[in-house]
């Protein structure tokens, strides 16, 4: 079968890539920057130039194919890249172009958290509407909802690495207290999987990992990984707060933007974790992905709490 995928050459869609051609899927791929796709060519993945906007190159993407994959999502808002505009925009786009050939499968990748609550982020709202416009389509349809997903290219955990190694104190907001689900890259990529190979996977689904770890936790196991330990300092919400607006308004001056800090503060957890049932995947523990993320810089063998 041939699979249409839009977010190919970013870090979850690299891993889905590969994920379907070790299944010996057909693979053809939407290329923003046609700079970045020389190891998809090189894999033997078809290109097709363009962008969410560019409605002529949605269809060429699509035709053919009996699934397409919509991974195209950002974290932060930057330029012309803005929430409504690639996620809920984008979204309707993919969904229009499946439409025009033939209708198949679309299998979306939203978030944990997305809601349709004002106090939500932007980014968690978007991400409702676009799972919204999914559902509307009328399309044979997957939506899944992955915490955070971990592995050797997460910036959030890199950032989190790089501060364990290279600083004196490690800073956490508040009393760290607030949990995430990690889930393993490659079980995420696994899901994607199933989806087209198990028709009665159909629905939205939440994808967490093995075990909910506060912010602390997170930092004990990358520690362990590392074979280092830092003494940590609170630094207060509001202070972090203030930093982030300051970096909203200069961007460059705080590493986290106020939505990242919702989020973060917010947790992100799930009481129905589809990997385990209906998808029947084991989660990998966090303490491996840590050791695997850490090992270049490990001082001794991790060995995992």
């Amino acid at each position: 079968m041939l699979v249409a995928i839009t977010g190919a050459t970013g870090y979850v869609g690299s891993a889905v890539v590969r994920k379907l051609l070790r299944r010996d899927y057909e693979v053809r791929a939407l290329a923003r920057r046609p700079e970045r796709v020389g190891p998809l060519r090189d894999l033997g993945v078809g290109i097709v130039e363009g962008d969410l906007a560019d409605a002529g190159a949605l269809r060429r993407l699509i035709e053919g194919a009996g699934a397409v994959i919509h991974l195209v999502g950002i974290i932060a808002e930057e330029g012309a890249q803005r929430f409504e505009a690639v996620h809920v925009e984008g979204t309707r786009a993919v969904v229009a172009a499946a439409k025009a050939c033939g209708g198949p499968l679309v299998v979306h990748m939203s978030a944990l958290g997305a809601r349709d609550d004002p106090r939500a982020t932007v980014y968690h709202r978007t991400k409702w509407a676009a799972e919204g416009v999914v559902r509307a389509s009328g399309l044979p349809h997957a939506i899944l909802r992955p915490s955070l997903v971990a592995g050797v290219g997460n910036v959030p955990l890199k950032m989190m690495v790089d501060m364990i190694r290279l600083a004196p104190l490690v800073p956490v907001i508040g009393d760290g207290r607030y949990e995430m689900q990690p889930v393993w890259l490659e079980d995420v990529a696994e899901a994607f999987a199933l989806v087209l190979e198990r028709p009665e996977l159909r629905g939205t689904f939440e994808l967490g990992g093995s075990e909910r770890l506060t912010y602390h936790q997170m930092l004990d196991a990358l520690e362990v990984a590392l074979g280092v330990h830092r003494p940590r300092v609170r630094v207060p919400v509001g202070i972090a707060r203030f930093a982030a607006l300051a970096g909203a308004a200069l961007p460059g001056v705080a590493p986290i933007t106020p939505g990242q800090l919702q989020m973060l503060l917010e947790g992100s957890t799930t009481n129905d974790n589809a990997l385990l049932q209906p998808f029947g995947v084991a989660p990998r523990p966090f303490a491996e992905v840590a050791a695997e993320i850490c090992a270049p810089h490990a001082t001794r063998p991790a060995v995992p709490a």
